[in-house]
């Protein structure tokens, strides 16, 4: 039981000094049903750090490895997370105007990377994620962003909804990019400090997130396919933000 290839690990033990030796945990796996005195302690570690669990069937994690993993399995992140609540702050300090992509519900690793590319060419300040249903930030995503998440903070939250609230009472404008909505991007002022929430591929934002919008504004389109990749989609509207601020 011991680290492989530097980018997961298994094994209750090895999990539990991973993170007493500061190693950033993406998404640990844990057996439904699992109990024992050495767990216990892993566990506390889990609540104490709020680390991303998620329980699952001992036949998810036997195919992730065949090897004796306790019933534990941990994928190891390449990059360090940074708290909204610390972002915001710095950047208004440094006399920027916060430009912010947040992610609602986007899971695929390289649409991920390829949004985090963009976003630091564009000069994005942070990339704001769920904590839940969100792609996992390992090494292929690290490849797609041809090393853009090294570069650009990525800030995780337990709460999506909770940070969009803050981001509104820190005086950031919020923008949904939806079908649902006759105003198109090149009618938003993007001047202002803004953040900007895109969705899933399946379904867009989430209803709930689009309540909270300022402003909700579409990217045109005259061909017969109604919508764009996602990652496509961050790339025109953080362009025409750029465009606007230039």
């Amino acid at each position: 039981m011991e680290l492989i290839e530097k980018n997961f690990i298994f094994g209750i033990r090895p999990i539990i000094e991973a993170v007493k030796a500061g190693k950033t945990i993406d998404k640990l796996f844990i057996q439904r049903g699992l109990h024992n005195d050495l767990f216990a302690e892993l566990w506390k570690l889990v609540r104490l750090r709020r680390i991303n669990y998620k329980h699952v069937p001992l036949e998810k994690i036997n195919r992730l490895t065949k090897k004796n993993h306790q019933g534990v399995f941990a994928f190891i992140s390449p990059i360090e997370f940074h708290k909204i609540e610390d972002m915001i702050p710095q950047i208004f300090e440094r006399g920027g105007t916060p430009l912010i992509i947040i992610l609602d519900r986007i899971t695929d690793v390289r649409n991920f990377g390829a949004i985090a590319r963009t976003c630091e060419c564009v000069g994005v300040d942070t990339i704001l994620i769920p904590e839940q249903n969100s792609a996992a930030i390992n090494a292929d995503a690290v490849k797609t962003s041809a090393g853009a998440l090294h570069k650009i903070p990525i800030c995780r939250t337990w709460n999506l909804k909770l940070s969009i609230q803050f981001l509104k009472d820190s005086g950031i404008q919020i923008i949904g990019c939806t079908e649902k909505t006759q105003s198109n991007i090149y009618e938003a002022d993007f001047k202002k400090p803004t953040a900007i929430i895109l969705g899933s591929e399946e379904d867009g934002v989430s209803a709930e997130f689009l309540k909270m919008c300022d402003l909700k504004t579409k990217i045109p389109m005259i061909g017969k396919i109604s919508s764009l990749n996602v990652s496509v989609a961050t790339g025109v509207i953080s362009y025409e933000a750029l465009r606007q601020r230039n």
